[in-house]
């Protein structure tokens, strides 16, 4: 509450200074002359915050089963993010909009699948320009418009415009790419010019690109200068993921996730304190457990899981940190934390984990990243919101994370235009126990990077391609996937078709014994494409 310093009458002073007055009177006089301010409205002014912060924890290529709330048998602990459930709602059919990092980040931002931009495949070095169109409403840019302040630190991958020293923008994903950047030269569109006040992170994946800089806002202001020596890296069987890229003096990749959590709390504490009347939207966006599994120091040895073991303790760890941070700063109880990955688990740490510890990062599902079964796409998804949200709820509302911009809207109250978010739903109903329909959404569209679709209805799902839609299942060797590979019982079917609820493992293909479940899902799968659109005409 601000107090008006405009200096009291002389004949309230005078009264006042009375001994007949210093009591009852001088308290009355005062609670009249608040309760006129009050009613006037310009001398004391309260801010309350009108809408709730929010706070985006993104993990990288964390699986369904490499957390212990819904992996009873994981072999590392997630004790912050099991908190973070028994707090929330905890969902259990939540799907990434892609089954790798570039396609899925795309579609959180502006809750449209990025197939329809016709990019195929992910993000190296320098490639760009960004994958989100100029003029698209974007999640931050949304969230802006309501007063939000918004912040992104860690990874971007959706791409990026760097310029040479000619002034023209370079377009490759090599190493001779990054070796042209004029580093004097500002980035034209990266995260501040798609709608977030603040960044600091990279322009790929952190630990395993061509370019091993920090951004700051829309520059690198400390240039790589040497490239990449791995023999003073880890060496161990989850750390052959490293591009011999250029690298600047300051980056150490065993520590940037703890850059990137040390961004975001500073970030935190300073906007309570200087702007403690306006929300703000926080995109916290890990390495971890993104291959190479590089943990820091003081969890080197922490479980007895291996080094992707440790690795999963830190990103819970850094869950717990940004969890402390909101309680700290006394915001907890107005802030909506949202914590998921943006696609499945990796299939070397898989294959790993699985032979030398037990642990499966994709259970209970068929396939890992880059595949269109379940284990490359289904995620954990929990979301907390004190007071709104039922501490200790679970859903099986069918979600992708495209649901994110439409959802954020129906919060702040935003009405999202027709050419936005194409094929994102409002999930605020089920989020407040509102809606009582077996799925708010009539189906969900998933894709590969090689842009194979699928789409989902009910239990229903049907892949219109053959095989995996990602990794090969032929190939054979230390990180081949042939011996995950299941007897194809109808190899002659052009594409797939499975009942989850009969067959969660996705092991026998109904394309051929139900020709009308294939048809009608084939027609509205063209329909979502044709159209442009899989969420309906606002």
């Amino acid at each position: 509450m601000l107090i008006s310093t405009r200096p009291v009458s002389p004949n309230v002073a005078k009264y006042c200074k009375s001994r007949d007055f210093a009591g009852p009177l001088l308290l009355a006089l005062l609670l009249a002359l608040l309760l006129t301010l009050l009613a006037t409205g310009t001398s004391i002014a309260t801010s309350p915050q009108p809408y709730p912060n929010i706070l985006l924890i993104l993990a990288d290529d964390l699986g369904y089963g490499d957390v212990t709330c819904y992996n009873a048998d994981a072999k590392v602990s997630t004790p912050n993010i099991d908190s973070l459930a028994k707090q929330g709602m905890r969902f259990t059919d939540a799907h990434s909009a892609s089954t790798v990092c570039t396609p899925s980040r795309y579609g959180i931002l502006t809750g449209r699948m990025a197939f329809r931009t016709g990019f195929r495949g992910v993000f190296t070095g320098v490639g760009g320009p960004c994958l989100i169109e100029e003029r698209r409403l974007t999640l931050p840019a949304m969230l802006q418009q309501r007063g939000y302040t918004t912040a992104l630190f860690g990874k971007w991958h959706i791409g990026m415009t760097f310029v040479d020293h000619a002034g023209q923008p370079i377009r490759g994903g090599g190493l001779d790419a990054v070796k042209q950047i004029d580093y004097s030269r500002s980035i034209p569109d990266g995260p501040l010019h798609r709608g977030f006040d603040h960044f600091f992170g990279t322009v790929c994946c952190p630990t395993t690109d061509w370019l091993y800089a920090y951004i700051d806002g829309d520059h690198i202001p400390i240039p790589p200068t040497q490239q990449l020596d791995p023999q003073g890296l880890p060496q161990h069987e989850y750390s052959h993921d490293n591009r011999r890229g250029m690298i600047a003096p300051d980056y150490d990749l065993e520590k940037v996730d703890l850059m990137f959590l040390e961004k975001s709390c500073a970030f935190i504490r300073k906007h309570v304190t200087e702007q403690p009347e306006r929300p703000f939207f926080l995109f916290h966006s890990m390495q971890a457990v993104h291959l190479p599994s590089f943990a820091a120091d003081r969890f080197k040895g922490a479980t007895n899981a291996g080094p992707h073991g440790d690795f999963i303790h830190e990103m819970d760890w850094i869950v717990g940190q940004l969890l402390g941070t909101l309680t700290e700063q006394g915001i907890a109880d107005n802030t909506i934390v949202i914590f998921t990955s943006d696609n499945g688990p990796e299939a070397p740490s898989v294959i790993s984990m699985r032979r030398d510890y037990q642990h499966d990062g994709a259970r209970p599902w068929r396939g890992v990243k880059r595949d269109q079964w379940e284990g490359g796409h289904r995620v954990p998804f929990i979301v907390r919101w004190p007071r709104k949200v039922v501490a200790g709820s679970v859903s099986a509302q069918l979600v992708s994370l495209t649901d994110l911009l439409a959802t954020c809207a129906a919060i702040v109250g935003f009405d999202l235009p027709n050419e936005s978010a194409e094929d994102s739903y409002n999930m605020l109903p089920a989020l407040l126990g509102e809606d009582s329909s077996p799925s708010i959404r009539p189906h969900m569209l998933e894709q590969t990077w090689t842009l194979q679709l699928s789409i989902r209805r009910g239990t229903w799902k049907y892949l219109d391609h053959q095989g995996s839609g990602g990794n090969d299942y032929t190939r054979d060797g230390r990180w081949g996937m042939k011996p995950y590979a299941l007897p194809d019982l109808d190899p002659t079917a052009p594409g797939q078709l499975y009942d989850l609820a009969a067959d969660p493992g996705e092991t026998t293909n109904l394309y051929n014994a139900r020709p009308d479940v294939v048809a009608d899902l084939k027609r509205s799968l063209r329909e979502c494409v044709d159209t442009g659109r899989s969420a309906p005409v606002r």
